[in-house]
Formats: structure tokens, C-alpha cells, sequence
């Protein structure tokens, strides 16, 4: 994945989903990596990566999103 940079990183799997959700809807690609233990999932995290050439603009769609 060194084409990918992560953007975001959420402990709540619905989070990431919907920001995947909606970077997808504005044609930017994004790969979801799980992070979280099965048993525990307190414990680790759900990161969300973008291509390098997109990171500004998902960045911006999240800000965006996160302050609304």
C-alpha cells in the first residue's frame, strides 16, 4: 500500500463506513484496514486510506463533513 496514505482512523466501524461511504459517492478510492481484535474491540482501530495523489481532497471532504 505505499501508493496509500491513511486519512482517518475511527474505533467505530459504522464511522468508517460512512466515510467511506461518502468519499466514494465523490469518486475518491478507499481501502478500509481493520485493525481491531475480534474478541476485544475496544482495543485497536479502523483505518481508512486514500491514494496519495486524493489525501487533500478526502481530507477536505472529511473536515468538511465532520464539522457539520
Amino acid at each position: 500500500m505505499s501508493n496509500w496514505q491513511k486519512i482517518f482512523s475511527t474505533r467505530v466501524y459504522a464511522e468508517a463506513a460512512i466515510i467511506k461511504g461518502m468519499l466514494e459517492e465523490n469518486q475518491i478510492p478507499v481501502q478500509i484496514l481493520n485493525k481491531q481484535d475480534s474478541s476485544y474491540p475496544m482495543f485497536g482501530d479502523i483505518q481508512i486510506f486514500v491514494p496519495v495523489h486524493l489525501q487533500l481532497a478526502a481530507s477536505e471532504l472529511i473536515n468538511k463533513a465532520l464539522l457539520n
